[in-house]
């Protein structure tokens, strides 16, 4: 298996998705945790244990704890770190399993070392961009390009929060002036995977 990283905006998904049309399966830890919170029952019960019921936002099935409260989980845990290490805690080890089930060729994921999963890679492709491109796709993206001051020092604090080590990975550049699939190409070359 091949870790995807990358920091906030530098491209990753967009690089994974050509992976995918190359014919390369892809784990995006992102979206499949979500669908292990929303599915996992184990998971559900150690979340409203750590959080509470508001952790979730109830249905008319009680059976059910309804759906995944993201905006009351994200407020909680980024305002006490101790919260988040012990979400994490929670959510990481459904992830390393269900990877370790699905046995992907690539695994994505922004927070890769943080969550312990360079341990299940063979090999890391870390994609990287310039600062100010990084910042303009997220401000693109996640605030519909609107640059206020507040927005863009949120997305500073969460550059500042990722933890992306190059050491010994792959690096690759996605400065805007080279195509996804040139730069995929040249990775897989490097993984020796053409």
């Amino acid at each position: 298996m091949i870790g995807i990283t990358g920091g906030i905006g530098s491209g990753k998904s967009t690089f994974a998705k050509e992976l995918v049309k190359r014919g390369f399966t892809v784990y995006d830890c992102d979206r499949e945790a979500k669908r292990i919170i929303a599915e996992n029952p184990q998971v559900q019960v150690a979340i409203i244990d750590l959080l509470g019921e508001e952790a979730f936002i109830h249905s008319q099935d009680r059976l059910c704890p309804g759906q995944y409260n993201t905006a009351y989980v994200a407020q909680r845990v980024f305002a006490e770190p101790a919260l988040r290490e012990q979400l994490n805690a929670i959510v990481h080890p459904a992830v390393k399993a269900d990877i370790m089930q699905r046995k992907p060729d690539f695994i994505e994921s922004a927070i890769l070392y943080e969550a312990g999963l360079d341990q299940l890679c063979d090999r890391i492709v870390v994609i990287d961009a310039p600062e100010d491109i990084r910042l303009a796709r997220t401000i693109a993206r996640d605030y519909h390009g609107e640059a206020t001051k507040e927005n863009i020092n949120k997305v500073r604090a969460r550059m500042r929060a990722q933890k992306i080590i190059k050491g010994n990975a792959i690096v690759i550049i996605n400065d805007g002036k080279t195509s996804i699939a040139c730069m995929a190409e040249d990775a897989l070359r490097m993984l020796q995977l053409l």
